[in-house]
């Protein structure tokens, strides 16, 4: 299969071999990938009606919903870039993304309006386009006056021919730009070009094509938009052709009910929400037998995990590697040949990658565990806007830009890539990347706490938990628990929220004066050994 330029001339070559098939399914709409095309052709008129151009930034705030779909695409269509985020974002962190992107213009839905309304101070906003929403009310801050001036989706809607005018648009030009927070507290973005995103998504695409051919797939939606494992799985079934089933809620019953009413033969989950699966007490009440192509990624895949879907449900369950900064993923297995047990695959193809010396960034002998540093041709080369943290992550060596990965992993001499450590600070929870020091900051701004240290802590459904040692302020010590947690929970996203607090009278330091996580995290392992002892 030859990988077109760009994702508008890659999507529309799909429309034309496959016009009449249905292309999306969210909860009573069907569309067919004519039909698609001709809403993103009237909304692609009507954003560039409204003076959204090419390379423009335009946040899609949204949850699951064919708008959003329509929305990707459009601004696709037009050579602007798209810049997702999750719907369950605050007005704090929406700010900060919008005025670092410089975005005037963002989708968003009625249930979170209100939190684009706070979001909009000192940012680059101008426009709002509300999908959900039968009619709207410009928005208007706290004084009553008007701030942005707010639509719904159908008022963007134009013509259903092309765009009226030409635009050029090129492989290296930007697609988008996704978020993450990776290591610090404030989030980074990494920009994603036509020609790399699309390199990506064939290359994954690949990878199951042996057990389902290229527009033959029914593909549920188990992982998020904004996310980029959840991009080339999703967005990649729309631009093979296949159907792409999206979920309004993400719980067990609805995604299994959603499996067997569609006759699903692809599926993405982390290895967590596979455990979820194995073990819901209502799983033999349903018929998964469609399913033939199931990958897991975000975190380490258990090997009982591994072989309980195996024996219950006859087929293999895929596990691959991969990061927001590479665009995806970096190593996979090919459906249908055998592998080593626990391995994430072999490194993909438009991949090179080296294994140094965290410490040294000395290369490792051949066979040894190392730090994974990654480079690819189209991979960016640093952070959007953020040359410090570009710094941190992106090296110089040998005459070539390498992505470090802070992972440390050992490929064998058939080239198959086994996980050994986690990121030295990041915590996986439910397939997320917390960051540590975005809790610990949250928690500084409390009146009440002097230090804290946030760690993950084993467990075998979420893969970890977020535990926080604090160190209270003196006259401070009526402070509880509950009253912490609420705190965080006002101000993180859920599935940053601590789920335990212990209190010290003071945490380990170096000499520098360095909080020592590592030490923490070490006696959390050791509690752990002794309980199971």
């Amino acid at each position: 299969m030859a990988i077109l330029t760009t994702i508008d001339e890659k999507f529309r070559n799909t429309v034309g071999e496959f016009p009449d098939k249905i292309a999306l399914i969210y909860k009573e709409e069907k569309f067919t990938f004519n039909e698609l095309d001709q809403l993103v052709n009237q909304l692609a008129n009507g954003l560039a009606g409204k003076g959204v151009g090419k390379q423009d930034k335009v946040i899609i705030y949204l949850p699951h919903m064919s708008q959003w779909i329509i929305s990707w695409f459009a601004l696709q269509r037009i050579g602007a870039v798209a810049v997702p985020v999750s719907h369950f974002y605050g007005h704090d962190i929406l700010h900060y993304i919008a005025k670092d992107c410089g975005a005037e213009t963002i989708f968003c839905s009625e249930a979170n309006v209100e939190h684009v309304r706070l979001a909009w101070p000192n940012s680059f906003l101008k426009n709002i386009i509300i999908a959900d929403a039968a009619d709207h009310e410009d928005v208007k801050d706290s004084s009553g006056e008007i701030s942005l001036a707010a639509a719904t989706f159908e008022s963007y809607l134009g013509t259903e021919a092309p765009p009226r005018s030409a635009i050029e648009i090129e492989g290296k030009d930007m697609a988008e730009i996704l978020y993450t927070s990776g290591t610090t507290g404030l989030p980074k973005g990494v920009t994603i070009s036509n020609i790399y995103l699309l390199e990506q998504i064939f290359e994954s695409k690949k990878q199951s094509e042996l057990i389902i051919p290229m527009g033959e797939g029914i593909t549920i939606q188990g992982a998020p938009l904004n996310h980029i494992l959840g991009q080339e799985l999703g967005l990649g079934s729309l631009l093979s052709g296949d159907t792409l089933v999206l979920l309004a809620q993400m719980n067990l019953d609805n995604l299994l009910e959603h499996i067997e009413k569609f006759k699903a033969t692809t599926f993405f989950g982390t290895p967590t929400l596979c455990r979820m699966i194995l073990e819901h007490d209502k799983l033999d009440q349903y018929n998964l037998t469609s399913l033939r192509y199931v990958f897991t990624g975000g975190e380490t895949l258990p090997v009982e995990v591994a072989k309980n879907w195996a024996q219950k449900f006859g087929h293999t369950l895929y596990n691959g590697y991969g990061s927001t900064e590479t665009s995806g993923g970096i190593s996979g297995v090919i459906a249908g040949r055998p592998f080593p047990e626990g391995t994430a695959g072999k490194i993909l193809p438009n991949k090179r990658v080296k294994l140094v010396n965290p410490e040294t960034l000395e290369t490792v002998p051949g066979g040894e565990a190392g730090e994974l540093l990654i480079f690819a041709e189209n991979m960016a080369k640093g952070y959007w806007n953020s040359p410090e943290e570009t710094a941190k992550r992106y090296i110089y060596l040998d005459g070539t830009t390498w992505y470090r990965t802070g992972d440390v992993v050992q490929i064998d001499e058939e080239g198959w890539l086994f996980f050994k450590e986690r990121s030295v600070d990041l915590i996986k929870h439910k397939g997320y990347r917390v960051a540590p020091s975005k809790i610990e900051g949250v928690l500084y701004k409390h009146k009440a706490v002097s230090g804290c240290c946030a760690v993950g802590i084993p467990d075998k459904y979420v893969g970890e938990k977020i535990k926080v040692f604090v160190v209270l302020k003196s006259g401070a010590e009526d402070i509880t628990h509950d009253e912490l947690i609420e705190w965080c929970r006002e101000r993180l996203v859920s599935y940053e929220v601590p789920h335990y607090i212990e209190f010290r009278d003071d945490l380990p330091k170096a000499p520098s004066g360095k909080i020592l996580r590592r030490k923490l995290r070490e006696e959390e392992l050791a509690k752990e050994s002794e309980n199971i002892s």
